[in-house]
């Protein structure tokens, strides 16, 4: 129905706290691998990821660090999600490989219903809405 990975969580996170930080601030791999708990290699590369599209700034060297690519209120949690995951598709089933034609399902149009209302969030809601400190 919904994947999300550890890399697009991770991605959603550290987003997220380097959102809440004031303008000029920047935040090293460590620094944020150490608030979210986690693998500074693994967070390396997602990291890398969102730099490579500029959702994040990245800057080299013993001050240097992460910054937010623009402002958190133009960076909506869909661009994140598909940075990481690629295109939010629809599942019409949840089986890996579907055994019916979709037109009889035991589930109706709940797959369906939930996948547009993940889609309208993720789409409709930036970082700055989150509201998390």
């Amino acid at each position: 129905m919904f994947k999300l990975s550890d890399a697009a969580n991770l991605a959603f996170h550290a987003m997220l706290i380097l959102s809440g930080e004031k303008k000029g601030i920047q935040l090293s791999v460590f620094q944020l691998a150490d608030h979210l708990g986690v693998s500074e290699n693994h967070l390396a590369k997602v990291m890398q990821r969102l730099s490579k599209i500029g959702l994040v700034i990245s800057r080299r060297g013993p001050k240097g660090g992460f910054t937010l690519g623009k402002p958190a209120d133009e960076i909506r949690l869909l661009e994140i999600y598909e940075v990481m995951e690629g295109p939010l598709l629809p599942r019409t089933c949840m089986l890996e490989n579907p055994v019916c034609d979709g037109k009889c399902c035991l589930l109706g149009d709940l797959l369906s219903t939930i996948h547009q209302q993940i889609h309208d969030h993720l789409s409709s809601t930036t970082l700055a809405q989150i509201g998390c400190p």
